[in-house]
């Protein structure tokens, strides 16, 4: 395992790449540009840094030797955030993976992603299987990503003020609040695309073909929904993180153990 300089893994100034629609996309890239690449992507109201950088995630693709690719999401981090829940269709979050790989010239590229991530690698896995080989999918939910969350009650306390009153709302904004520069306007559009995009759904017939690993919380309320997709493709296997629920389940050393060991065996 190589030794990696703790100043190579902080995250540095976002490179701009300008996707299909017009918005500016964040990227970050660390490592050999002729090693390996794994790009990375984060969930929902998160980040590149929150996600990847402060869970050490860098740090261990760097030791293994892989070029790491990451991006903020349409609507996080410092990438462009509009208000409109059209700009968040899923394969619209799709294509912009496959703008970030085409700006850096990466023909292929090992695939981890998280929550929201993971929901898009979904689509990414059979859109541009191609060039996606192998795949992690943290904490994937089968439904509709965030439909749990009470997009009325959101939309009340950004026009009026009216506290939210549902419980896991509530603990949808307070992880808005604890990651900097989240704009509340874009994240309900964000819920509002995931709605009218639907559900990672197997019964349609899509579903990924290359090696796939699930990984899900013990403690994660979507855990059976997220076994129930790996089932439901033909070359994956499931990883439970021991004691983690939705929300920590990133800073998991066995999800980063179990993912590494999966992604090295790639061809």
């Amino acid at each position: 395992m190589n030794s990696v300089p703790a100043a190579l893994t902080v995250l540095p100034d976002p490179q701009f790449v300008m996707v299909g629609d017009g918005h500016r996309i964040a990227t970050y890239t660390w490592g050999e540009t002729d090693a390996p690449t794994v790009i990375v992507v984060h969930g929902f109201a998160s980040s590149t840094k929150d996600n990847w950088v402060a869970t050490g995630w860098v740090r261990d693709l760097l030791r293994a030797g892989y070029r790491v690719l990451g991006l903020d999401q349409r609507g996080h981090g410092q990438s462009d955030k509009p208000h409109e829940g059209r700009d968040y269709d899923i394969r619209t979050l799709a294509s912009d993976v496959e703008a970030v790989l085409d700006a850096y010239l990466v023909d292929t590229a090992l695939y981890v992603g998280y929550s929201l991530g993971a929901r898009v690698g979904w689509e990414v896995a059979q859109d541009f299987a191609d060039r996606i080989p192998r795949v992690v999918l943290g904490g994937v939910p089968d439904g509709v990503p965030l439909g749990r969350l009470d997009i009325g009650q959101v939309r009340a306390l950004i026009d009026n003020g009216t506290p939210v009153q549902d419980p896991v709302t509530q603990n949808y904004l307070a992880l808005t609040e604890r990651v900097g520069g989240n704009d509340l306007r874009a994240l309900l559009a964000i819920a509002e695309g995931m709605r009218a995009s639907g559900k990672a759904d197997p019964d349609l017939g899509r579903v990924p073909q290359q090696p796939v690993l699930f990984a899900t919380g013990s403690l994660d309320g979507i855990i059976e929904g997220s076994k129930a997709l790996s089932a439901a493709t033909p070359q994956a296997r499931f990883f439970e993180i021991p004691e983690r629920h939705h929300f920590n389940a990133p800073g998991s050393r066995d999800f980063r153990a179990a993912a590494l060991a999966f992604l090295a065996e790639a061809d």
